[in-house]
């Protein structure tokens, strides 16, 4: 087996994949006449904390749904998703995945702290390494529009986080 001369690679690690450009081709080769546009919002800067992080409160929005019985019910027949807010105690045993798009021969939603991180959070909480954790988690379905997450589900995350004194949210999609 021949190599080419040029600088030194790992072929241990994956190269960087551009999901932003597997995503405009993929609609391309769909027959889309527009290339899927990434939303973004150039009127919200960023900004430093106001307070350290041992003093702010926590919060986490997820992708999932809680699973209220959904896995026997035909996703055709599920009533459509909104946003929620969730007591973040207890800790669910398990959320809602099944209609989302990933690999489910290769992995599984079954350990849910692999996507909710609220345990972690309690136990960063219990060390003074964040303030406090919300008593509720919040969640957004995964409906790929933009439209509908900038009109709904961002002003109703931001309606709960400010009903619940949050100062930082964790986003954590699947």
């Amino acid at each position: 087996m021949s190599f080419q001369e040029g600088p030194e690679v790992n072929s241990a690690r994956r190269v960087f994949v551009s999901y932003i450009d597997k995503s405009r081709e993929l609609y391309l080769a769909q027959g889309y006449g527009n290339p899927y546009r990434w939303a973004y919002n150039c009127e919200v800067p960023f900004v430093a904390l106001p307070k350290p992080l041992a003093e702010c409160r926590i919060a986490v929005v997820t992708t999932s749904s809680i699973d209220e019985g959904q896995e026997a019910v035909d996703l055709a027949d599920r009533p459509p998703k909104h946003s929620y807010a969730w007591p973040s105690d207890p800790v669910p045993d398990r959320l809602f995945t099944m209609d989302l798009s990933w690999d489910k021969e290769a992995t599984h939603t079954n350990d849910v702290d692999s996507f909710l991180p609220l345990r972690r959070l309690r136990e960063y909480e219990a060390e003074g390494r964040v303030g406090s954790v919300s008593q509720r988690f919040y969640g957004v379905p995964t409906e790929y529009s933009q439209r509908k997450t900038n009109t709904l589900d961002a002003p109703d995350v931001l309606r709960f986080c400010r009903e619940d004194g949050v100062d930082v949210a964790l986003l954590v999609g699947l």
